[in-house]
Parts: C-alpha cells; structure tokens; sequence
C-alpha cells in the first residue's frame, strides 16, 4: 500500500507529464468508467436473476432457442 509521501510524490510526476489540465478530464473519465461498470453490473445481475431474453423479447433457455419453441 502506498503511503502518503509517496502518493504525494507520484501526483507531483503526474502534474509535471500531463499538466493540471489534465487531471480533471482523467478523473472525470474514471469516473464515467465507474458508473458505467456498476450499470453492466446492475445490468447483468438483472439478467441472471431474471433470465436472459433474446432479440424478440422471449426468453432464451441457452441454446438460442425461444423457450416454448
């Protein structure tokens, strides 16, 4: 785990390569990142509790095949 000094010391070299400029579009960025693996997350926990459904809208039994078919 890094400690403060050297956290302090990587965000020094982070300023100095990108410029201040860029650590909010870098940090809005992770941020989007993270919504959007929570939402595939939420998405497919959804998926799996209710069972997948196929382009149709049917639901699928893992064959590719419409249950009832």
């Amino acid at each position: 785990m890094l400690g403060h000094p050297e956290l302090l010391i990587v965000g020094v070299i982070v300023l100095v390569l990108f410029g201040a400029s860029a650590i909010p579009r870098f940090a809005r960025s992770v941020g989007r990142a993270k919504a959007e693996f929570e939402k595939g997350l939420t998405t497919g926990q959804k998926d799996a509790a209710g069972g997948q459904k196929d382009a149709d809208g049917d639901e699928a039994n893992g064959d590719g095949k419409a249950v009832g078919q």
